[in-house]
């Protein structure tokens, strides 16, 4: 299958920001695109740039109230009444504080998610990045967990209402992706699978097997909670089966897919203790479910990643070379030990201290710590996953 696939990248991305020491640091995107041209695997050509969209959009999810209380705050010396009321809006000290051009800034990632989708419909066999998108904890009336605007709710919105399509979202964050399942809780027309850590321990605190939509939206919600210090093979059975599963029962017309790569074992705000495996396995899943039910018709989108320098440049360069189809891709399943481009190393020497970075492109798993609990841990996996798609028939 000849594939067209799309790099969609706006340099004002890097506005998103809250501040220094804030976790969610954008220039984690920098650090991604100079590893994917240093392996060659990138071009001036890949990329798109998304235009401005209107802020009508933000309509489809959000509402007015919310969204004048955004812009209200993204002033340089925000009205002290404005201030006072703003927590009522998830905006404050904490995950979400609102900070100049906030309302601008999160405008780019949505106008991002919404060029992705426009892409993808635009002809036969399309698949489309957009590494600033994916801020899935955002609600219509409420920013939460770093996300402002939920830009996968407004692109699966349009993919539903403009371009009539049945559509799939599969969320791998490690942080149940609660926004976009409650922007679409009653409607069959979209079915949401997330995969992530269970909310007994991990924020948002949701999640869970027996959140199945409602009304007409009943039975298209699937939750897989995994227990902490998940590894990879208990990860990947898991994933697997399930988004299979779904699809082959929801039968969609095009897929949006999250790629929060926090599961990983060096994330500093989870507890799992997955590898780069399961970010070379996790495209492959989708890409072959895309071909399966959708003509190749996929939207991956950022998402979580708080290890900027060891895992996330690797962890998204992954996804692109699988979705590209690139050579890198087959090379690394037959040969784990392919070491990444000396050239990025020595490159990320420019940005400051670079943390004994992994030399190659998969992880040397040797020195990691053990799970004493392992098989306790694979049977409860095992359980959730029967208990999460315990309404689908085979």
């Amino acid at each position: 299958m000849i594939r067209k696939t799309a790099f969609i990248h706006d340099p004002g991305i890097q506005k998103y920001r809250f501040h220094d020491s804030h976790p969610f640091n954008q220039r984690r995107i920098d650090y991604t695109i100079r590893l994917l041209r240093e392996a060659g695997a990138l071009t001036d050509g890949d990329f798109l740039k998304p235009a401005p969209v209107d802020e009508s959009v933000l309509l489809t999810v959000h509402n007015e109230e919310y969204t004048a209380m955004v812009k209200a705050l993204s002033a340089a010396n925000p009205e002290p009444g404005d201030v006072a009321r703003a927590l009522r809006y998830g905006l404050g000290p904490g995950d979400t504080p609102f900070f100049p051009g906030m309302h601008q800034a999160a405008l780019i990632a949505v106008a991002g998610s919404v060029a992705a989708a426009d892409y993808v419909m635009a002809g036969e066999n399309r698949s489309a990045l957009h590494l600033g998108g994916g801020l899935h904890h955002a609600f219509p009336g409420q920013a939460a967990g770093f996300c402002v605007y939920n830009d996968a709710a407004v692109a699966i919105a349009r993919l539903r209402d403009h371009y009539r399509q049945r559509v799939l979202y599969i969320d791998t964050d490690v942080h149940h992706g609660d926004g976009v399942q409650a922007v679409f809780y009653t409607d069959p027309e979209v079915c949401t699978f997330s995969i992530h850590e269970t909310g007994k321990y991990l924020f948002p605190g949701t999640g869970f097997a027996s959140e199945r939509g409602e009304a007409e939206g009943f039975g298209y919600c699937f939750n897989l909670p995994l227990d902490p210090f998940t590894e990879d093979e208990s990860w990947l059975s898991c994933f697997r089966e399930a988004a299979t599963r779904i699809a082959d029962f929801f039968k969609p017309d095009v897929i949006v897919s999250q790629h929060g790569c926090d599961a990983h074992y060096f994330d500093p705000l989870s507890h799992q203790h997955c590898s780069m495996e399961i970010y070379l396995a996790i495209p492959q899943i989708i890409r072959e479910l895309a071909d399966k039910w959708c003509g190749g018709r996929w939207i991956a989108l950022g998402g979580g990643g708080y290890d900027i320098r060891r895992v996330v440049p690797r962890a998204w360069s992954l996804l692109w070379l699988v979705m590209t189809g690139h050579e890198i891709a087959d090379k690394l399943r037959r040969d784990p030990g392919l070491p990444l481009p000396e050239s990025w190393l020595e490159a990320m020497k420019e940005w400051g201290r670079i943390e004994q970075l992994p030399k190659l492109w998969l992880d040397d798993k040797t020195a990691w710590e053990k799970i004493p609990r392992r098989q306790e841990i694979e049977r409860n996996n095992e359980r959730m996953k029967e208990l999460a798609l315990l309404y689908l028939s085979d």
